[in-house]
């Protein structure tokens, strides 16, 4: 059995950046971890790829021989992934052992995680050569200034929960770059009374029983909650990988390690 994560959410909101602080923490904690690249427009990296989607496909090409423009291009690209699963995607991951823990850095186009099944046939494919999954939603810290702003992510998130039916964790990117946290904070497990509050103030009564239904959505279901990733801090790292091993069980077959536990013979 294989780990992995999925890395998706939104152009700009530090997916790569995230990719990057996980395999530097890894490696200070001597774990293993192989990072996969399956962004056909990304060119360069603060990590080392062990296999690149760019080597079946790339935008660059597919923009020049055919004419499209980056979306129609990207999207060409994923399907393209997707009809070479079993062939070249199948001789990449005989490269991997059994345990192994793969990381998928994915592109920022929101269309492959919410609607397109792209992605979704990508996890069942992982799936049936018994990957464990776990898809980890990107959304700049920056983005929920306000609770408008908000309620579009957790709509984008739980959309994407949806479409991919995976054990999911959300995570608020970039709080290094918030200035004062406890705008963010309150965010982290509002209730449902002080969303519908604080939407009906800021749009017009006509939009009353809309804000109504979205904040019962969120409250009623409680799928949409988020946790802060701070990449100074490697507790911070720590914390968000903990919860994403918790999500995919990483580890609990691992023998258990008994350092010296004999006492010593009385003299």
């Amino acid at each position: 059995m294989g780990f992995a994560q999925l890395v998706i959410g939104p152009a700009g909101s530090g997916k790569s950046t995230y990719c990057s602080g996980l395999y530097q923490h890894c490696e200070t904690v001597g774990r293993r971890i192989h990072m996969v690249n399956l962004d056909p427009a990304a060119e360069h990296f603060s990590y080392p790829v062990s296999t690149d989607i760019r080597e079946l496909i790339s935008l660059d090409d597919v923009m020049e021989e055919l004419g499209m423009g980056p979306n129609g291009g990207l999207i060409y690209c994923m399907e393209h992934l997707e009809d070479n699963l079993d062939d070249w995607l199948d001789e990449q991951l005989e490269n991997y052992f059994d345990d192994d823990y793969l990381v998928f850095d994915c592109p920022g186009q929101i269309e492959l995680f919410t609607h397109v099944p792209v992605l979704r046939n990508f996890v069942e494919y992982l799936k049936r050569k018994n990957f464990t999954v776990c898809a980890v939603y990107l959304l700049d810290s920056q983005f929920v200034s306000d609770v408008t702003k908000y309620i579009s992510g957790c709509m984008a998130s739980l959309s994407a929960m949806i479409q991919l039916e995976l054990p999911h964790i959300n995570i608020l990117s970039k709080m290094d770059l918030v200035s004062n946290k406890k705008d963010v904070e309150d965010y982290l497990n509002p209730e449902a009374q002080v969303l519908l509050s604080q939407l009906n103030r800021q749009m017009a009564p006509r939009f009353h029983k809309l804000n109504k239904a979205l904040a019962e959505l969120v409250d009623d279901y409680n799928m949409v909650n988020f946790i802060p990733l701070d990449l100074r801090k490697e507790s911070s790292i720590q914390y968000v990988l903990s919860n994403i091993d918790n999500c995919i069980q990483y580890g609990e077959d691992a023998d258990v390690k008994v350092r010296d536990f004999i006492p010593e013979d009385d003299d």
